[in-house]
């Protein structure tokens, strides 16, 4: 029989600090790069973008009842574009909020344009239950590439775009919109 030394097939304590300090700093260097790439992400949301394309004005929707909605007249006016889709549930809070906000300040010219990125039997059930004043459009290509273009990187919904009088983006929001977002926006020229 063979004698072991018992220590032998223990890590040292020298050899468990270095383990140790070696996950801290892999730890420590993952941390860095998550909050790197979080700040770059926000700045992408919220870097300042000039006139959207033009083709974006000389872009025409459907909307739920079937006629053209055309972009071009919606310049000129502060314009909310909404991208949302009937399945995601945040989209579907804050919709009667949005709807709000434009039956409160559509008279000071305020434009609310609803894009969404879904079927259009689906937005048609949607709105029999949840009527909304401001109009609605239905084209889930679209508004997907619409809302990447007007710089939604991640293609999530809800994303909500500002365009102020002149037509540049002033303001934009991916996840749901609370009042307080509305409020601040409300100045946009």
């Amino acid at each position: 029989m063979m004698d072991t030394d018992p220590t032998a097939l223990t890590p040292t304590i020298t050899e468990s600090r270095s383990r140790r300090s070696l996950l801290l700093a892999v730890g420590a260097g993952a941390a860095v790069v998550g909050v790197g790439l979080a700040l770059w992400r926000q700045t992408q949301l919220s870097a300042p973008v000039a006139e959207p394309f033009e083709g974006f004005w000389a872009q025409q929707w459907t909307s739920t009842d079937g006629n053209m909605l055309p972009m071009a007249g919606f310049r000129s006016k502060p314009l909310l574009i909404n991208f949302w889709a009937s399945w995601c549930a945040p989209c579907v809070e804050e919709l009667p909020l949005i709807d709000a906000f434009y039956e409160s300040h559509r008279k000071s010219g305020w434009q609310v344009l609803g894009l969404a990125a879904d079927k259009p039997k689906n937005v048609q059930e949607f709105l029999q239950r949840t009527p909304l004043h401001f109009p609605v459009a239905v084209d889930a290509m679209l508004a997907t590439q619409w809302a990447r273009q007007l710089g939604n990187v991640s293609g999530g919904l809800p994303f909500s775009v500002v365009l102020n009088s002149a037509g540049a983006i002033a303001q934009r929001k991916m996840g749901k919109l609370s009042s307080a977002d509305l409020d601040a926006w409300v100045n946009v020229n």
